[in-house]
């Protein structure tokens, strides 16, 4: 994947870490999680969750991300696991994390989830002035004209 997209990406997914994840074969609908993100582990997303959560056996998923100005989208897939390095709990508890668990950090039912990426693929929606105009006039565009598109890890 491209660096300026991949930098793309996570700079998005920085400004709006809200990604809907369901687990493979699972059955349901996916949910949406607020991401626990680390620039220096790209590939690795985090999330706090509760036991009973619908992601908390943890297996094969997927995520799907759009982000805020719906300009750029990404698809993810890997492997949730459960984090057991309190080191890294540590690092991504916060306020808004406490907000969802009344017994804070030593709530029975805290569960920190490590999403290892291994594929993505990202689209970027930017169609530019003439990309506009041919979308409005109806003319033919071409998809160079929208905007990017890679499949890698991101």
């Amino acid at each position: 994947m491209k660096k300026e997209l991949r930098e793309e990406f996570w700079k998005s997914l920085e400004d709006s870490p809200f990604l809907m994840i369901r687990r493979d074969n699972a059955g349901g609908h996916a949910e949406p999680m607020t991401a626990q993100l680390d620039r220096d582990a790209r590939h690795r997303i985090w999330f706090f969750a509760r036991n009973t959560n619908r992601i908390a056996a943890g297996g094969r998923a997927m995520a799907q991300f759009s982000g805020k100005g719906h300009d750029l989208f990404a698809c993810l897939s890997g492997t949730l696991a459960e984090e057991t390095d309190p080191g890294v709990f540590e690092k991504h508890w916060s306020n808004a994390a406490a907000a969802w668990f009344p017994e804070g950090r030593d709530d029975p039912e805290l569960k920190m989830l490590r999403f290892e990426i291994d594929s993505a693929e990202v689209w970027t929606a930017d169609p530019g002035v003439i990309g506009k105009f041919k979308l409005l006039t109806g003319f033919k565009v071409s998809p160079d004209e929208i905007g990017d598109h890679e499949v890698g890890l991101v």
